[in-house]
């Protein structure tokens, strides 16, 4: 399953961000209390909402992602090694950015850039100083005996630590496949993607729409593997008290189209490359996340090991195309019903079913 850290400074709205996407209001959660959140969170998904209604299947699976609210501030945490070992297990961070003046101190100065170049830079000490740990230890096994594995290493890792002298997050660094396997098990932070998030005042949020015009305007820049989305943590915070119908009505009194939480975790998925098919019938309705770029032959092992071992062919029909024909008998009549093989890659929104042996 996909887990995001969020991560940010003190007072910046993290937690009121979990609740958002958790719906966990009510449930004991404190601003400041030094525990980890977490809570696997429903993607919402209209498509799989259709075939549900298409199919009456007896269950309905979406796809999930498990949200880690991480107590205090990113710095408190990278400086004492508190809550470090699970941020290094997420697959990407959600950093909160506050772009309004509360009209208190506790929070500081309005500064979105600031704030995300100290959280940058702390997240870059923190993968040094393992670099330099870790290098000075190879540095004395070659001593000893030059092994290929242990030279390759080194030199990758000296070229890692050039980047982080400079400031550079390794996330940044062009990394070829096999060096990127050298490092993977180190979990660098600063290698991890990052989705900028910036909780905008009441008088902001119909901004929330045009996030990158937005970061422009408070001259945060493009980065790679770096992505921009925005909220207003306090019209999503009473959104999450209403219901569907009032929540709809309540967005577009703010010329909003979706929530927050829906926004937020359509970033997170195209900032790492994902992607989402479907299997259906009258057992089981679900969604699948796979990443863009993933085989017919891959997808079936993400839904089983036996499936991919004894695949002979998938049969896949386009999301439209099935709803247009209004079953999956008729898309074979028309001809939209495509048998595939191993190397087929997998679009998002395809209803794929597998054929396979055993």
């Amino acid at each position: 399953m996909l887990k995001i850290g969020i991560v940010g400074l003190a007072q910046v709205g993290k937690t009121t961000l979990f609740r958002i996407l958790t719906h966990a209001h009510g449930s004991g959660l404190t601003s400041g209390k030094q525990e980890a959140h977490v809570s696997v969170v429903r993607v919402p998904d209209a498509r799989l909402d259709r075939l549900k209604e298409m199919y009456q299947p007896k269950s309905t699976v979406y796809a999930a992602i498990e949200y880690v609210d991480t107590p205090g501030s990113v710095i408190e945490i990278a400086r004492t090694g508190s809550q470090m070992a699970s941020l290094r297990e997420m697959d990407a961070l959600a950093h909160v950015v506050r772009t309004f003046d509360d009209g208190s101190q506790a929070g500081g100065a309005v500064n979105p850039q600031g704030d995300i170049e100290n959280v940058e830079l702390e997240l870059i000490l923190s993968d040094l100083s393992v670099v330099e740990k870790r290098l000075a230890r190879l540095d004395k096994d070659l001593k000893k005996q030059k092994l290929p594995a242990l030279e390759k290493e080194f030199k990758v890792l000296q070229t890692c630590k050039a980047a982080l002298e400079k400031q550079i997050p390794l996330r940044e660094v062009d990394c070829s496949p096999e060096d990127e396997r050298v490092i993977r098990g180190f979990t660098f932070l600063s290698s991890k993607p990052m989705l900028y998030v910036l909780n905008l005042g009441e008088k902001e949020a119909a901004r929330a729409n045009a996030a990158d015009e937005f970061a422009a305007g408070a001259g945060l820049r493009q980065r790679p593997r770096t992505a921009v989305t925005a909220v207003c943590g306090q019209v999503e915070a009473e959104l999450a008290e209403l219901g569907d119908e009032e929540a709809a009505e309540f967005l577009a009194s703010y010329g909003l189209k979706e929530s927050g939480a829906a926004r937020l975790i359509r970033s997170n998925y195209h900032l790492l490359g994902l992607i989402s098919f479907f299997t259906v019938g009258e057992d089981e309705c679900r969604a699948w996340t796979i990443r863009s770029g993933t085989t017919a032959l891959e997808a079936a092992g993400e839904i089983h090991s036996d499936l991919q071992k004894g695949f002979i062919r998938a049969e896949v029909v386009k999301y439209d195309d099935l709803m247009r024909s209004g079953s999956l008998a008729e898309a074979r009549t028309r001809a939209l019903l495509k048998l595939e093989g191993k190397e087929y890659v997998v679009s998002d929104g395809e209803i794929v079913h597998f054929r396979h042996s055993g």
